[in-house]
């Protein structure tokens, strides 16, 4: 018997089936005391291997999402913020990632647009899919250095191919001419084949100002807003109303 788990063990190693190979031993046991039949025996080592997949993919998959470390939406106050709950239960939904829909997250600072966006993007995680959460100051660096970089051109060919982006903080700060472009060419690839969220605290008639081309702005709105949800947010800053301080009350 220990000659035969041996074997089953070195042929999973074989086929990379790890899972199977370290439950092999606690399976057999709940199949002898239950007396499970082949059939089902099978099924419970296929099951394990299984869920390890899904485990190794999904971490791989947040790993490469890079989320902010505040990314959850059970402390997010919807209400506080303008949005209701039902609506922030339609976002966590995802269907719209699958209608190719785009999200703007638009408000003043401290209104909890990247909380929102971290969160619906680790939602999308765990539900399989391809997700890439990047500032807008990372993603300037990417469209600079990509096409001599090739760390950035390995990160610029993973973006275009992803299910969700979310630039956070578009047009904190004025793009130069060669970056706007590039930029706009970016969204020009990906719009039609992947949802995008970007969280910005400025309004759409302010972009052409922060790009320095009203024709660019144009384009690139025009492609963003084609099939999107505009969402602002509002209220006070979270960060000020909880500021912290080191000297004594």
């Amino acid at each position: 018997m220990d000659n035969q788990k041996q074997e089953i063990k070195q042929l999973c190693t074989s086929f990379r089936l790890s899972a199977i190979a370290a439950g092999l031993d606690s399976i057999v046991a709940t199949a002898e005391s239950e007396h499970i039949v082949y059939v089902e025996f099978a099924s419970r080592l296929l099951k394990v291997e299984q869920v390890h997949r899904q485990q190794k993919d999904e971490s791989r998959r947040m790993k490469s999402a890079n989320l902010p470390k505040n990314n959850d939406l059970s402390i997010y106050e919807a209400k506080r913020n303008g949005l209701t709950i039902k609506r922030l239960a339609t976002l966590r939904e995802l269907n719209w990632i699958d209608q190719l829909f785009n999200i703007v997250l638009m408000g003043p600072s401290g209104t909890g647009k990247t909380l929102l966006a971290a969160g619906l993007s680790k939602d999308a995680v765990k539900a399989g899919y391809n997700v890439y959460f990047r500032t807008m100051e990372e993603m300037v660096s990417t469209l600079k250095t990509k096409d001599f970089v090739r760390s950035q051109a390995a990160e610029y060919k993973k973006m275009i191919r992803a299910n969700l982006i979310v630039i956070d903080d578009v047009m904190l700060f004025p793009l130069e001419k060669t970056v706007a472009v590039s930029f706009f060419n970016f969204i020009n690839q990906i719009y039609e084949s992947t949802s995008i969220i970007v969280t910005t605290n400025k309004k759409p008639t302010e972009w052409a100002k922060m790009l320095e081309d009203e024709v660019i702005a144009t384009a690139l709105l025009d492609r963003i807003l084609f099939r999107c949800e505009v969402i602002n947010l509002t209220g006070e800053s979270y960060r000020m109303e909880n500021r912290k301080t080191f000297f004594d009350k």
